[in-house]
């Protein structure tokens, strides 16, 4: 486990390449923006550097002796301690398929041989810059706490404020890389879709602020369970253009109708379908990994409900936000403006008169479970 590390000022690099030329320019040139170096010639070295003090970033040379950079990257990244740490390869390989390789390991962005030392600076600092959001978001989550819980509606003004700013820091993060990049059109061309999708989550966080703060009486009218499963799953797949295939149980007897607000439901189940897809692990074929299943009940004060539950073999709860799993902002992605999700499906299924619980499955996974009465 790597060595507690001191609170500094300075960001700490760790830069590693076989070549010495290399580490002197990365060096000097990191230092004069104030920043702290450190350097490794190999992947082995690179290890033993981290097992003493724990960077910020790690500038990584893919093609090195002894313990390439793609090696060193997945082990890095299969340590709990050491997986969050950003890693930007170093590469002369030019290929699209070698710097999908290397992304594919767990790198946040790779550089080019012969090495622009000004695209590297604004490439480091734009990840020191993500990294800082990330940090400020989980100290304001433990922040919160129990406070959260007791005024949500004041939890939810903060973390909107909170991550608007960090989707701005983003925004502001690639701007600055624009500006030294602006005549490599790849740059140019990423960094602006990043930008649009920064600007599209503020955008997205106002239009659920807006959801939660209304108090309209919800218009209700009967529907069939079955087309509301068909329909909710249609939804989902325009919004998130996910095709992969989703069993369907519809357990109701045929031709069941419920009383309800048909756009609000979709909207519920369309949040989890999407959380539910997000917890499979990178990598794994997601066909039939994501289930709808819904069925009558009465076991509870033998009153009759609808029971509406997307299923997944995923990574299931993460004991870190098991107990505040409906609270605003509480995330374990590392994308900012993220966590307002279930919020708003309890909001939302709330006032339709139902509830919401999410369950460990014993098989695997998660169990996200709606209650919604039948009259």
């Amino acid at each position: 486990m790597p060595a507690a590390t001191p609170n500094r000022k300075k960001p700490l690099i760790l830069v590693v390449d076989d070549q010495p030329i290399n580490i002197n320019l990365l060096e000097r040139k990191l230092q004069r923006e104030n920043m702290d170096v450190i350097t490794a010639a190999n992947g082995k070295e690179c290890l033993e550097a981290i097992g003493r003090v724990t960077p910020d970033l790690i500038l990584l040379d893919v093609m090195m002796p002894e313990m390439d950079g793609i090696e060193t990257c997945e082990r890095l990244k299969k340590n709990p301690d050491t997986n969050a740490i950003p890693i930007i390869f170093i590469t002369a390989r030019s290929s699209k398929e070698g710097k999908l390789e290397g992304l594919n390991v767990g790198a946040v962005d790779y550089i080019t041989k012969p090495i622009d030392l000004d695209e590297t600076l604004a490439r480091v600092k734009t990840q020191l810059r993500l990294q800082e959001i990330h940090r400020e978001n989980i100290e304001l989550q433990k922040r919160l706490g129990e406070s959260r819980r007791t005024a949500a509606v004041g939890a939810v003004t903060q973390g909107v404020a909170h991550n608007l700013n960090n989707l701005l820091g983003v925004a502001v993060g690639y701007l600055d890389l624009l500006k030294t990049s602006s005549e490599n059109p790849e740059m140019v061309r990423r960094s602006v879709a990043l930008i649009d999708s920064a600007v599209d989550r503020m955008i997205d966080i106002i239009r659920q602020l807006s959801t939660i703060a209304s108090i309209e009486r919800l218009p209700l009218q009967p529907v069939a369970v079955q087309t509301l499963l068909d329909e909710a799953l249609a939804r989902f797949r325009e919004e998130f253009k996910i095709q992969s295939p989703v069993i369907i149980r519809n357990l109701t007897p045929k031709g069941y109708t419920i009383r309800t607000n048909s756009e609000i439901l979709e909207s519920i189940l369309g949040k989890l379908l999407i959380n539910a897809f997000e917890s499979l692990p990178k990598g794994v074929n997601s066909d039939g990994k994501v289930e709808i299943e819904a069925r009558l009940d009465t076991s509870e004060d033998d009153t009759p409900r609808v029971v509406l539950q997307v299923l997944d073999r995923g990574c299931g709860i993460s004991p870190e936000v098991a107990d505040n799993l409906f609270d605003p902002f509480i995330t374990t992605k590392t994308a900012v403006g993220r966590g307002l999700g279930l919020t708003m499906a309890r909001h939302a299924i709330r006032n339709l008169g139902g509830d919401i619980e999410l369950l460990p499955r014993p098989e695997g996974g998660t169990i996200a479970r709606l209650h919604h009465p039948v009259s």
